[in-house]
């Protein structure tokens, strides 16, 4: 099957060119005193620890004091706002999930920032989303077809939690739902924190969600991942087929999590904070760190990380408009 461009790059990504970055460099530019890494989410969560973990890295390198701001609020936005009201100085970066700026502009009516008031930097690590079903479905279900097929034999028992409305994995749950033609009540939550134990515990019949939440689950039998939405395979459950190898062709998404600076940075200071940042992010113990997670270190360029938040982008239109979703309304 041939590969569309926005496939090639989410799969692309993860060989970016970053060889030779082994060690962190030392580029002739005065270090500032305090770099301030914004992210809009509470401490404690993949976001937060990602961002302090590379934080660290950057310590006494990028800068001589680091600092993770958590802003919380609003979806994430606030996170990006406080981005995009901050000086181009290299003093401030964001750490932000994909869909605060690949998502929203679609799903709300107004946003107090836009793409264009943020410089991508890099992209830090990325994660599949997963399908998965517990106790409630029968154990005999254990792919997509199976569960269209239950779904449809049992109409109005089919029950789908996410992260949030309008998050990724809503919007890839309610498109599966759709073209599969069945009957789901989509149940919001929180984060994931709230709707695991609701699948583990039968409460609901599946979830959709960042692949790191049930790989432990997956592997004691109490949830069945029944798909990932990577391009490919997921390295964490190489026994699970992805949505597209299931016949979900449109349903190909590795979603990232990304460092920006604002966009009135100079080409000196994007560059820095993007050759400083790619360093950091191949140091092995990284990568290690979060494997647990289910996540994956995913490097690149500037342009790269351009390309690909535009074929993002475009990609997460399409979702929304199929569904009709709007968040504001």
């Amino acid at each position: 099957m041939m590969k569309t461009r926005r496939q090639a790059l989410i799969q692309g990504a993860s060989a970016a060119a970053v060889l030779g970055l082994g060690h962190l460099p030392a580029f002739a530019q005065a270090i500032p005193d305090t770099l301030r890494i914004v992210v809009g989410f509470p401490p404690g969560g993949t976001t937060d620890a990602f961002a302090r973990r590379i934080g660290e890295k950057l310590r006494g390198v990028y800068a001589t004091n680091i600092i993770v701001e958590n802003r919380p609020g609003a979806g994430g936005q606030i996170g990006v706002s406080t981005l995009k009201a901050a000086a181009g100085d290299g003093a401030t970066m964001l750490y932000t999930p994909a869909s605060m700026l690949t998502v929203y502009p679609h799903s709300y009516s107004k946003l107090p920032y836009s793409q264009a008031d943020v410089a991508p930097i890099t992209i830090g690590h990325a994660t599949d989303h997963a399908f998965v079903v517990g106790p409630a479905v029968p154990a005999e279900v254990t792919n997509l077809r199976q569960y269209v097929a239950w779904a449809k034999a049992n109409p109005g028992k089919a029950t789908v939690g996410n992260p949030g409305a309008g998050s990724m994995p809503h919007l890839l749950a309610g498109r599966f739902a759709q073209i599969a033609d069945i009957q789901s009540l989509n149940v919001p939550f929180a984060g994931s924190g709230p709707g695991v134990p609701q699948v583990l515990g039968g409460q609901i019949t599946s979830m959709s969600s960042p692949l790191g939440d049930w790989i432990q689950h997956h592997a004691t039998g109490r949830a069945r991942i029944l798909a990932t939405s990577g391009p490919n395979r997921s390295t964490f459950v190489p026994n699970v087929a992805t949505y597209r190898e299931q016949g979900f062709d449109e349903l190909v998404m590795r979603e990232w999590f990304g460092f920006f600076l604002p966009a009135t940075a100079p080409a000196a200071i994007r560059d820095r904070a993007s050759n400083l940042l790619r360093a950091a992010l191949t140091q092995p113990d990284v990568a290690e760190a979060v494997a647990p997670l289910g996540v994956q270190v995913t490097p690149t360029t500037q342009e790269q990380f351009a390309e690909r938040m535009k074929a993002d982008t475009e990609f997460a239109g399409r979702l929304v408009k199929a569904l009709g979703f709007r968040a504001d309304s």
